[in-house]
């Protein structure tokens, strides 16, 4: 008997299955499947349809701080998914489209290079019998550059699809590598604890980059090409500068960044941003952070969108959007300016992401050896972005469109922006005018009107004159050059880094406030706390802008939405029960700079209007200077210093004039004259001295006083230290600059800065003090040169060097030890006391002249004039040691001694006399002779 025929099931929709009798026909289980309902066009589960009302607009709003809200994320399964192409064996795979975008290139774990032409869906070009293991790629136009984890780094043509020649080879294995924009260099990072960087064309020139500590997983170039970012796995990011010709660590971003493996597919590669100002790098917790390049400080990020480690970056060309891969199956598209997902797609194990360079299209590798290519990747509502221009990196705070912090634009000039918008009738030069002779416009040949039509103007053109242009080709035409501005900035205040900034630095204190998105955090602290205690608000007025002083603190901020500029102060004591006050500008006039000094509250704005107030809110004047737009302003006592933008001198570089009058009496001391900066310098600084003398501080690291301010048209400004001639930096070892905060007790009061910074930032940095040194000559270097040698003995390095010379304090040189070194050490050191001295007795006698000094002030005038007596004397005696033949020298040195009285002159004599100079103590005699007689010094 013959076993009973095993029950059937037939699939139908919905996941159930029909039991089949097992002598079932074909025509049977035809009308079964036919009876049973359809299944639905797909099993995946789509979202509810959103009201029209609550869909993501284009023009989105934007909350209090101008940022736009944030858009729904587009739902990837409305629309048709690519299918995978099965392009090389399971392993790390990588991709990137050529730059031009014609050709699409991947490359896997086979010996197997594909090249697929964009639009196109027929087989790709192959590259067959390369390295195995390929774990990098970089695509230039026609080449490409394929590294393997082997350590070979080949080059390959574009347009022949076969190897070129190997560009470098390295003993362990390889992780990443990075072309150049122009495609010149090609870097080349792995476990080697040293990266490098090879010319393409001529594979001999290479530079190493040896100076990180651990292996480097990922390279990656910046626009420019001028910066290498290495990602180490220790979790720190070295961004080398390759400006020179031996590269040069010039950062390492730590706490950015996790330490990981380098064979693992977790990425921790720096993306740049394609207008060059920053960089996006996942971080362990998940997000994606930027990092800018001027402070190498966080800035905005694109958090709360991955749920496991990020495996791909890449900015879209033009900056505007951000993919993001990870290892929990998603890849997100994120909008640059709102931080903000807007495409969620589901493909898993996703570890390089491509952006094509022109069109909609992005494609991605998967570890399963597959390539996707995704044409219409952006919906219709997002996809516009893409044919915007290059847009800005996500700053906290933008120094390109910041307008009310340190930096600001020129205003426009009567509503426009350039002369060229300004319309205007052409005007026909005169004969002989300026414009003919400097070769102007043709503008008197085309009278002539083609109404024969014998093509004497054909096609609109003009008919020029044989030599229009000059023997090198260039145009002897006009051209239009924009005047440069001096930006109007805050005295003692930084520009913001990260969240964070200081609003004021000096010796009271500093003031600095904290970005909390919603609100600030001010905080005001105070060197002596026995004269102050510190305090700290929340601020809902973000406040820009800040003065501290004795008597209380000023703050400020820019107008934003319809709320007006506001300024705020608020004395640190008072004897009422409320002593604060807060003022609003006119609508859309911002404060461009502000002062407070011990009597009166100086504000310049945006509107080119200087407003002063006293203490407590009176509104004592308002006016419009002549120099406009405004730069800045200091104030001391009943003086008040304004600066701003003069005529356009011949380099194309406005002028900076400065106005220094007297508040209170109405007078006006110096009226709009030059502020000595050299070509090209810019101002960084302006105070007065506690003696209350006006300072700046420019771009040279020059610090400059002002002599006889007070009498009009006989100020001179008069440098009282160059920081490149300091001592700790003859030797060239070092590189510093240095933030001015002021000038006290005859010292120069600044912060150091060190690794390129411009600004001081957190945790609050020391005060460093410097003695003043008139640039007389170049100093001498063999003492430092010696100092290099003991150092190199006693094997110190700079770092603890550096840490060192900073806590000695003063850099003033020990006479002792460059007398052994420069014969000429005590002439030199007592030719800048004389010098010093001098300009202290000037700034004392225009005080006691100016304002009928007191007592005091005449007694210090006295003791400065008989400190340079004493220091000629000094100079006296150096010469007469020199010898006989210096003594025309030595007699000019007595006729600078100011004494009326004759007894220095009979010092002078003494001096003469003990060293035996005979005919010297003769003609000394006759001078303090003549001298106290009262004899004319003309005829001495």
């Amino acid at each position: 008997m013959a076993p009973p025929l095993p029950l059937r099931t037939l699939p139908v929709s919905n996941g159930r299955r029909v039991l089949l009798n097992p002598d079932a026909s074909f025509r049977d289980i035809l009308s079964i499947r036919t009876s049973t309902p359809s299944p639905p066009p797909s099993t995946t589960w789509s979202p509810p349809a959103i009201p029209a009302e609550h869909r993501p607009l284009n023009t989105q709003q934007r909350d209090r701080r101008g940022r736009r809200s944030q858009p729904q994320a587009m739902d990837s399964t409305s629309r048709p998914r690519p299918q995978p192409r099965p392009a090389h064996t399971q392993g790390t795979t990588r991709c990137a489209y050529t730059s031009d975008g014609t050709r699409l290139v991947t490359v896997g774990s086979n010996n197997l290079i594909r090249m697929y032409k964009t639009g196109s869906d027929g087989e790709p070009d192959n590259i067959d019998d390369c390295q195995e293991q390929n774990v990098a790629l970089a695509a230039g136009s026609d080449m490409f550059v394929v590294g393997a984890e082997d350590g070979t780094v080949s080059l390959y043509s574009v347009a022949s699809a076969a190897f070129e020649r190997f560009l470098a080879r390295t003993t362990l294995p390889l992780r990443d590598v990075a072309l150049t924009k122009d495609h010149h260099w090609c870097a080349v990072a792995g476990d080697e604890l040293s990266a490098r960087v090879v010319n393409t064309e001529d594979i001999q020139q290479v530079r190493y980059l040896r100076e990180h500590a651990r292996a480097t997983r990922h390279a990656s170039f910046d626009p420019k090409g001028g910066l290498l970012t290495l990602s180490g796995t220790d979790g720190i990011l070295y961004v080398y500068s390759l400006t020179a010709d031996e590269p040069e660590l010039i950062r390492k971003v730590d706490g950015v960044i996790g330490a990981v493996d380098g064979d693992s597919d977790v990425s921790t590669k720096a993306v740049w941003h394609p207008d060059g100002r920053a960089f996006a790098v996942p971080t362990p917790t998940r997000d994606i952070q930027v990092i800018s390049k001027n402070d190498w400080e966080k800035q905005r990020s694109f958090a709360n969108g991955h749920l496991a480690d990020i495996t791909a970056l890449a900015w879209s060309p033009n900056g505007a959007l951000l993919a993001s891969a990870s290892r929990d199956g998603k890849v997100l598209v994120w909008e640059t300016k709102t931080q903000s997902v807007v495409a969620r797609y589901d493909y898993a194990n996703v570890v390089d992401l491509s952006w094509h360079p022109s069109r909609n299209i992005v494609s991605f590798t998967t570890t399963d050896g597959e390539v996707y290519i995704y044409p219409d990747f952006l919906s219709d509502q997002f996809a516009p972005l893409l044919k915007l221009p290059t847009q800005p990196a996500p700053f906290i705070h933008d120094p390109l469109s910041e307008t009310s912090a340190n930096r600001r634009p020129p205003p426009p000039v009567n509503g426009h922006h350039r002369q060229s918008d300004i319309p205007s009738r052409p005007r026909r030069e005169s004969l002989g005018s300026l414009d003919s002779f400097l070769g102007g416009d043709d503008d008197g040949d085309d009278f002539v009107v083609d109404d024969d039509g014998a093509g004497y103007t054909l096609g609109g053109q003009k008919r020029y004159r044989e030599g229009d242009d000059d023997a090198y080709g260039h145009s002897r035409k006009r051209r239009h050059i924009e005047a440069q501005y001096h930006e109007a900035f805050q005295p003692g205040s930084t520009p913001w880094r990260g969240n964070r900034k200081y609003l004021c630095l000096n010796l009271i204190g500093f003031v600095w406030t904290i970005d909390q998105d919603s609100h600030h955090t001010v905080t005001v602290e105070f060197y002596d706390h026995d004269f102050q205690r510190d305090f700290h608000f929340t601020d809902t007025f973000l406040y820009d802008k800040a003065c501290l002083n004795e008597h209380g603190t000023l703050f400020s901020c820019p107008p934003r939405d319809d709320a007006p500029s506001t300024i705020f102060y608020r004395p640190h004591e008072t004897w009422t029960q409320r002593a604060d006050w807060r003022i609003e500008l006119p609508r859309g006039e911002a404060v461009t700079a502000m002062s407070l000094s011990d009597s009166f509250i100086t504000v310049t704005t945006s509107a080119n209007y200087v407003r002063i107030f006293t203490l407590f809110g009176m509104p004592y004047r308002v006016y419009r200077p002549k120099s406009t737009p405004m730069v800045t302003c200091a104030s001391y006592r009943d003086y008040v210093l304004t600066m701003g933008n003069g005529p356009v001198g011949p380099d194309g570089c406005a002028r900076l004039l400065y106005t220094i009058e007297n508040v209170k009496r109405d007078e006006i001391c110096q009226n709009e004259d030059t502020v000595a900066l050299p070509e090209g310098a810019s101002l960084k600084s302006v105070f007065f001295s506690d003696n209350g003398d006006p300072c700046i501080y420019d771009t040279t690291g020059t610090l400059l006083t002002l002599l006889h301010w007070r009498q009009p048209s006989r100020a001179c400004w008069v440098p009282l230290l160059d920081t490149k001639l300091l001592p700790r930096l003859a030797s060239g070892r070092k590189t510093e600059t240095y933030f001015p905060v002021a000038v006290a007790d005859n010292k120069f009061h600044c912060i150091i800065l060190k690794g390129g910074d411009q600004y001081p930032y957190f945790p609050r940095p020391l005060l460093s003090e410097f003695d003043f040194s008139i640039p007389i000559s170049s100093p001498p270097i063999e003492r430092n040169k010696k100092k290099d040698k003991q150092r190199k003995r006693a094997g110190v390095d700079d770092e603890e060097d550096d840490e060192m010379e900073d806590a000695e304090g003063d850099d003033s040189d020990n006479g002792e030890e460059n007398a052994e070194d420069d014969p000429h050490a005590e002439t030199r050191k007592l030719e800048q006391n004389f010098m010093l001295k001098g300009v202290q007795a000037a700034q004392v006698r225009d005080l006691v002249e100016s304002t009928a000094g007191g007592h005091m002030q005449r007694t210090l005038l006295s003791r400065l004039e008989l400190e340079i007596d004493k220091t000629l004397l000094q100079l006296l005696a150096a010469e007469c040691r020199e010898g006989e033949d210096r003594g025309m020298r030595a007699l000019e040195m007595v006729l600078l001694m100011r004494d009326r009285t004759g007894r220095m002159f009979e010092a002078a004599g003494k001096v003469a006399e003990r060293y035996g100079r005979t005919i010297l103590g003769e003609k000394i005699r006759e001078v303090g002779e003549k001298r106290t007689s009262g004899v004319d010094e003309d005829d001495i």
